[in-house]
């Protein structure tokens, strides 16, 4: 007998032998990645910032648009772990998620996947109108576009990527009819491709060119940096430039301090990178202290200017 029982044990990706209804609908569960809803709460970031939060009605809707963005993330995550299934489980960590480890067939996957997909306009519906549906719609469409294509361009899937968190951000603003500003989209959309660029930075420090992403032999981290770099800069002053220049009387002291704290966020996320832990950029915020403290003083100053002077 092999010590440990490690010759019973099936190789990495293959399916467990007899799976129960419950594992099987427990690793459809995870392989939904719940925990990556939390960029979901884009949807909230226009109502905040437009003060309109306050008001039952623009809770109602901004909770509908989560939810629809939910439900189509989480298809859109089956279908691309079904759609990577091979080269996921050459992966140190991918291989366990439930598809690649076997948890969850392929086929289910793909039918989940789809079925949700489905859901999620027909959710951003009870918001009432057609622009909330349509915007879940394109994300729908880029995301799938992404899974096909456009993942496999460089440079294209670091734009792509940072889109749909940018579309996540609209849709807040379409399901309770507020306007986008200018400064808005730009740190938006900024933001998003510094993180996309640091996930990819930190990716390719950890496991190289070889890992199982095909664009990762295109970058170097010297690249990635110099893009995290930029944005990072860019979008630093582009956010001094709206909390100094947009608000008057008391409320613009609290902007003018978030600064510090905004600043802060992006130094300790560069910081991450540098270490090889930005991957996954949802989970820094879950476990890093210091971004948590820095995420915190930001809100606090900005919902104390937004809603309280």
């Amino acid at each position: 007998m092999t010590s440990g029982g490690a010759a019973l044990r099936p190789p990495v990706g293959s399916p467990p032998a007899a799976l129960s209804p419950l594992r099987r609908l427990a690793g459809l569960v995870r392989a939904c990645r719940p925990r990556q809803w939390l960029k979901n709460g884009l949807v909230f970031t226009a109502p905040a910032a437009a003060g309109v939060l306050a008001t039952g009605t623009a809770v109602a809707h901004a909770a509908i648009a989560f939810a629809a963005f939910c439900l189509a993330a989480s298809g859109s995550y089956l279908l691309n772990d079904a759609a990577d299934v091979e080269a996921d489980r050459l992966h140190p960590r991918k291989s366990r998620r439930p598809v690649a480890a076997g948890e969850v067939p392929v086929w289910l996957a793909r039918v989940t996947g789809v079925a949700l997909m489905l859901a999620a306009p027909a959710v951003a519906a009870l918001s009432g109108g057609w622009r909330l549906p349509a915007v879940v719609a394109g994300y729908l469409a880029l995301t799938f576009s992404y899974t096909l294509w456009l993942k496999h361009q460089a440079v294209v899937d670091l734009v792509a990527v940072a889109g749909c968190h940018v579309v996540r951000a609209y849709a807040g603003a379409v399901a309770v009819d507020v306007p986008v500003t200018s400064w808005f989209l730009v740190v938006i959309s900024l933001g998003s491709l510094q993180l996309v660029a640091g996930k990819r930075e930190a990716e390719l420090r950890a496991r190289g060119a070889s890992g199982t992403r095909t664009t990762l032999g295109a970058y170097t981290p010297a690249y990635l940096a110099s893009v995290r770099a930029m944005t990072s800069a860019a979008m630093i002053v582009t956010y001094c430039l709206w909390a100094l220049q947009e608000h008057n009387g008391t409320a613009l002291t609290f902007y003018a301090l978030s600064i510090v704290p905004f600043v802060l966020i992006v130094l300790r996320h560069g910081l991450l990178v540098d270490g090889g832990v930005g991957e996954e950029p949802e989970e820094l915020v879950l476990t890093d202290r210091p971004l948590q403290v820095f995420v915190a003083a930001l809100l606090a100053l900005l919902i104390t200017g937004i809603y309280l002077t």
